[in-house]
């Protein structure tokens, strides 16, 4: 590969890279409705031309953006759970909830990209990409190895706490009772296991 050929892919990689980094403080900062294939091109300073030799619309920046996102959550919750997990699994499947929930909080814009924003990133099928995969595989893992219907559990797990995320963000249940509903929802998914060594609700 040539020097000027290896440069052109560098720098390609950092306008890649820059367009999305500026959609995401965009939407964080105002919501996705202000982030504009116009808005994005004065704000990285390159013409809409180039921003579409990158992606096709906004659609595709949001998909990727939320790919983005999966990588980043993976990690958080792989990173919890080895931290929290100890002699006793069911503390590191605790610790990924609390992070999953922690993460949709933190992040609104991002986690609306993830599960709220239409895209053409598929689930669950043979193109699920692998920060997709690597998510889903996370939440599988945590679960007691041998439980029946593990793959079946690990999505009502995720599907439960994608609810309660929506209903805190909208003020539609109390802060406050988080650790009772983990509690309660860790029982359910995977029982016969501590749940938890509570520190006071909502901790």
């Amino acid at each position: 590969m040539s020097v000027t050929r290896n440069r052109r892919e560098r720098e390609r990689a950092q306008r890649h890279r820059l367009i999305l980094s500026v959609a995401r403080e965009l939407a964080e900062a105002e919501g996705w409705e202000a982030v504009t294939t116009r808005r994005l091109a004065e704000r990285v300073e390159y013409s809409q031309p180039v921003l579409y030799s990158h992606f096709k619309g906004k659609d595709a920046i949001v998909a990727a953006v939320a790919e983005e996102g999966f990588t980043e959550l993976a990690e958080l919750l792989r990173r919890e759970r080895a931290a929290a997990r100890g002699d006793e699994p069911q503390l590191g499947l605790r610790a990924v909830c609390r992070a999953y929930l922690r993460f949709a909080v933190e992040h609104p814009a991002l986690y609306q990209a993830m599960f709220v924003m239409p895209t053409q990133l598929e689930f669950a099928g043979e193109e699920t990409p692998p920060a997709l995969r690597a998510a889903f595989g996370v939440f599988v893992e945590a679960l007691p190895e041998g439980i029946e219907g593990r793959e079946a559990r690990a999505e009502l797990l995720w599907a439960a706490l994608h609810g309660i995320s929506a209903l805190s963000a909208t003020g539609r249940v109390p802060a406050l009772g988080e650790s009772a509903r983990l509690d309660l929802l860790i029982h359910g998914i995977a029982p016969g296991g501590q749940a938890s060594r509570s520190c006071g609700d909502g901790t």
